[in-house]
């Protein structure tokens, strides 16, 4: 009986083993199909979400995956239907900008010919439309081709920042008045942009011996209110733009000033050549006019005024390593014309090489008008049969009506101004210092200057100075006795 009891017992354990085993085993297969149910639903979403997202959920679907495979699977019931995600638009997002040729737009593209005959002015209206719309899109104008283009505006603020204008090819003017209405004071124009880039080997040719033959009368300021005759462009001018390149290109035979800048702010200039006759009137070579944060290097300046001209409202000009000639030197003024009032501060011009120029550092202000010159360097200038190198002329007055040039007495201030290391030939006067009777000169300072007069030349002058007042540091030649001490 015993025996008997024993037996059952072990039947029964058998059987209970058994049982608890498939109950084991069904209750697995139930959740690895809830777990394949949730990695359907999951891989649903995942294939609409964005780039950013996909990567990671692929990876998490992969790893559950080859864990579920290692287990039967029961017959799960079918997955859920995806949630529906509309698709995205077929065409681009009516925010963003079109471009069909990337962000390059070609001139030839846009109907331009560049056979110098045919008028391309619309065609370069509509291509820098184009290109206007796409931050730092790049305007190509291709290499060997001439394109004649009349006064032109590349305008914003609307446009996108950070704008190229690649000039390899040429752009000429036209040789005649058609487009320059009175009043017209430039032919091409950058205005208003935010990072505007001028570049490559390209040629800006003015045909200015059209107009100077027209009206050969040099100025220091446009004649705004004459004739047409009496107007001549400026070949490339900016307004109102903030960090502005021109590297590398050449222009030449402007009708009036070359480059202008005016109202501009973080200007870069280099590399680049300009290039007009010695005797082309008032046609400076750079103009810079309420601009401040002014940097001009490694270029070649030759033409029939100021190689580089600083008007009123400059600071933060810094000029080095530019060979200048033909040209009246580098100038500051002429200021307070018309007695208005003239501020400039902060310039500094080194590092320069003068050949056959008018003069080599100039301050030049009109009488009655107001304002000051401070805190002006010139150093390191290397001369070569210069008229006369040193200039201050407080009683400018460029050949105007005797009212112009009469005796006032309002002034615009000059101090803390430096002359440093001039040397080489002059074939006129060394220095001349030229100061108001009212309104003195002070903080002159004049050092290592050594000049001498050019080979041959007998007709020269020694120093002048009129209420001037500094200090002389050796050595200076030829002697500078004129200079006052210091009030």
């Amino acid at each position: 009986m015993r025996g008997l009891s024993q037996q059952h017992l072990f039947a029964l354990f058998i059987l209970l083993i058994t049982l608890t085993s498939t109950f084991v085993e069904i209750c697995h297969a139930r959740k690895h199909a809830n777990w394949e149910i949730k990695d359907d639903i999951e891989s649903s979403f995942s294939k609409n979400k964005g780039k950013s997202n996909h990567t990671s959920n692929n990876t998490k679907h992969k790893h559950q995956s080859s864990k579920h495979h290692s287990s039967p699977q029961k017959n799960p019931p079918p997955p859920p239907s995806p949630v529906p995600v509309p698709s995205p638009p077929s065409g681009p997002s009516p925010h963003t900008p079109v471009a069909p040729h990337g962000t390059t737009f070609n001139v030839l593209d846009y109907g331009a010919k560049g056979d110098g005959v045919t008028e391309d002015t619309k065609a370069f209206q509509d291509t820098w439309t184009a290109a206007c719309k796409v931050a730092a899109s790049t305007m190509v104008v291709p290499a060997n081709y001439e394109f004649l283009v009349g006064p032109i505006s590349f305008a914003g603020p609307v446009c996108q920042p950070n704008i190229v204008f690649q000039l390899d090819g040429t752009i000429v003017a036209p040789i005649n008045h058609k487009g320059f209405t009175s009043g017209l004071l430039q032919w091409i124009e950058f205005t208003k942009l935010k990072g505007i880039t001028i570049q490559g080997q390209g040629i800006v040719e003015g045909h200015g011996n059209y107009w100077w033959n027209i009206n050969s009368e040099s100025d220091d300021e446009p004649d705004i209110t004459g004739s047409l005759s009496q107007t001549r462009p400026t070949s490339v001018r900016f307004y109102g733009s903030y960090n502005v390149t021109v590297t590398g290109i050449t222009i030449r035979n402007s009708p009036q000033f070359h480059l202008k800048f005016d109202t501009c702010q973080s200007v870069l200039v280099y590399g680049i050549t300009i290039s007009s006759p010695g005797d082309s009137p008032n046609t400076d070579g750079i103009h810079l006019q309420n601009s401040a944060s002014v940097t001009i290097h490694d270029s070649t300046l030759a033409c029939g005024d100021d190689c580089v001209s600083i008007q009123t409202g400059c600071s933060n000009v810094f000029i080095h390593d530019v060979t200048c000639g033909p040209g009246h030197g580098i100038s500051i003024g002429g200021l307070g014309k018309d007695n208005t009032m003239a501020v400039v501060s902060g310039i500094t011009v080194q590092n320069i090489k003068m050949t056959g120029t008018l003069t080599a550092a100039r301050i030049k202000t009109w009488q009655g008008g107001s304002g000051s010159v401070k805190n002006i360097r010139f150093a390191n200038i290397k001369l070569s049969e210069v008229k006369t190198p040193i200039v201050i002329d407080q009683y400018y007055c460029n050949g105007q009506s005797p009212s112009h040039c009469a005796n006032k007495t309002s002034a615009v201030t000059l101090s803390d101004i430096t002359f440093q290391g001039f040397v080489g030939t002059y074939t006129v006067q060394p220095v001349y210092l030229a100061c108001s009777d009212n309104t003195p000169c002070t903080n002159i300072h004049l050092a290592d200057i050594e000049l001498q007069p050019a080979e041959g030349d007998n007709r020269s002058y020694g120093p002048f100075c009129w209420n001037a007042y500094g200090d002389l540091k050796a050595p200076t030649e030829p002697p500078i006795t004129c200079l006052k001490s210091d009030k």
